[in-house]
């Protein structure tokens, strides 16, 4: 008895999910359970930004909660605000590798990252 009520709460919940799919896909979501709500309004890339001057060093930073594009063009937008800073985020890397004409210390990039709503694990 007990092996059947398992069965037909796992055939719910199964029945469920794909019907939650079935209907976003419908919709015309693009990325499912995204923290966007599957719109990512903005999934294009952005334009990449040019530096002034010439680069004089280069960071790495290892980011956590990132789950999409959307994601990413957060970060990248966020990063990219900062006077003489350019970003290059991936998400499959959980990173952003920065490029900049000018000094900056770190705290400047880990507040433009969680300002964004997402976390500094490290900087290097």
């Amino acid at each position: 008895m007990a092996d059947i009520i398992v069965v037909i709460i796992l055939v719910i919940l199964v029945g469920g999910a794909v019907a939650y799919i079935v209907k976003s896909k419908r919709s015309g979501v693009k990325c499912i359970g995204c923290p966007a709500g599957g719109s990512c309004p903005s999934s294009r890339k952005l334009p990449k930004k040019k530096l002034r001057g010439s680069v004089v060093g280069k960071r790495t930073i290892r980011i956590s909660g990132m789950s999409c594009q959307n994601c990413v063009n957060s970060v990248m937008k966020a990063l990219n605000e900062i006077d003489g800073v350019t970003a290059n985020v991936s998400l499959s890397g959980n990173s952003a590798t920065v490029s900049y004409d000018r000094m900056v210390e770190d705290a400047q990039l880990k507040e433009a990252v969680e300002k964004a709503g997402f976390r500094v694990t490290d900087i290097s």
